[in-house]
């Protein structure tokens, strides 16, 4: 059974829950422990199922009563009927994504809405080690080095900006956060966001479906 002392969540992931309508369906990809799930399950009634490829976190998953699949979802998802879901949601997992174009149409067919998280590349301790160390950076959001990251891509708000308006997404909402990966607080960054913020969250659709 779901418990409600899930409220206990990632900063990112307090944000996106707020954005979730009630008695919506939702699909998290790369959903971990199932802490956003179970919180949505309790807080919004939501109709919740995850994807991740861990197979612990899965197992930690079912066990609180959660309707999660184990796979990849950038494969899992192609079998999904178009808008199978009010929302589908990618939370700090963009920028490791091989096809990250492809996956967001799939994401866009399969639901009505896609949120995403992705820590923004462009943050001014990322900008001054290139300038003063001439080497690739690591900080708390991105503490790999180059040759052992998941992270494929380099994402900043302003590219994923121009990325929605070439490809033809409607940003409905967006917030840039300043947070640590894992930190259940965090702050609204409103000024000099492609700067200052260590995260961005954006809500898109494709308005022509």
């Amino acid at each position: 059974m779901v418990s409600p002392e899930t409220t206990d969540m990632r900063y990112d992931l307090q944000i996106i829950g707020s954005w979730i309508e009630k008695d919506s369906k939702v699909l998290d990809l790369g959903c971990g422990n199932g802490d956003l799930l179970a919180w949505l399950t309790v807080n919004k009634n939501v109709r919740g199922t995850g994807i991740e490829m861990d197979q612990d976190k899965v197992a930690h998953c079912i066990a609180k009563g959660l309707t999660v699949l184990q796979g990849d979802f950038n494969d899992e998802v192609e079998d999904f009927p178009d808008r199978a879901f009010d929302y589908v949601i990618l939370s700090q997992t963009l920028q490791q994504v091989f096809e990250p174009a492809r996956l967001l149409y799939s994401l866009s067919r399969i639901g009505r809405r896609v949120v995403v998280s992705f820590p923004n590349f462009s943050h001014i301790s990322i900008r001054l080690q290139l300038l003063l160390n001439g080497q690739a950076p690591k900080n708390e959001q991105l503490p790999y080095s180059w040759y052992d990251t998941p992270n494929i891509r380099v994402i900043t708000l302003k590219d994923f900006r121009k990325f929605a308006q070439d490809v033809g997404y409607e940003i409905v909402d967006e917030v840039a956060i300043n947070t640590h990966q894992y930190d259940y607080y965090g702050k609204i960054v409103r000024r000099f966001k492609n700067l200052r913020a260590t995260y961005g969250i954006f809500s898109i659709e494709m308005p022509d479906r």
